[in-house]
C-alpha cells in the first residue's frame, strides 16, 4: 500500500509504504518544479526494478553467477490507446546462451510485466 500527500508547492507529492518516503512531481514545462519522479517514471521504475530482482532471483534459483543486472524501461505512449512498455536487459557477456534464455524468460515473466499485461481495473476503494 502506498499513501500520498500533497506538500506543494505546485504538484509535489510524498509518497511512503509505511517505512520508506520518496517524492514525485511534474516537470516545470507541465507547472511543477521537477523535484521528484514523474508519475509515469514511477511504472517505468517499479517494472524496471521488478524485472531486475527477479532476473537476479533467477540467477540464484538455477547457480547462475551473475555479475551485474541492468535494465531500462521505456513508455511508449506515441500512439493514442495503445501504449507499451519497451525494455533493454543487460547481462554480463560470459553467460551461455541456455543462461541468458532462461534470464531472458524470467525477465519477461516478472510479477510487475503480469500484473501490467492483466490490464488490472483501476476503482475507488469503499
Amino acid at each position: 500500500m502506498i499513501d500520498t500527500r500533497e506538500i506543494g508547492p505546485g504538484y509535489r507529492q510524498q509518497f511512503s509504504n509505511g517505512g520508506q518516503i520518496a517524492h514525485a512531481d511534474m516537470p516545470k514545462d507541465k507547472g511543477g518544479e521537477g523535484e521528484g519522479f514523474r508519475p509515469h517514471e514511477l511504472l517505468e521504475a517499479a517494472l524496471a526494478t521488478c524485472m531486475s530482482m527477479t532476473v537476479r532471483m533467477a540467477a540464484e534459483k538455477y547457480g547462475i553467477a551473475l555479475a551485474h543486472v541492468a535494465v531500462r524501461v521505456t513508455l511508449d505512449r506515441s500512439v493514442a490507446d495503445d501504449f507499451a512498455f519497451d525494455y533493454q536487459l543487460t547481462l554480463p557477456n560470459e553467460l551461455t546462451a541456455e543462461q541468458r534464455a532462461r534470464l531472458e524468460r524470467a525477465a519477461a515473466q516478472c510479477p510487475v510485466s503480469k500484473t501490467l499485461a492483466a490490464a488490472p481495473r483501476v476503482r475507488q476503494a469503499k
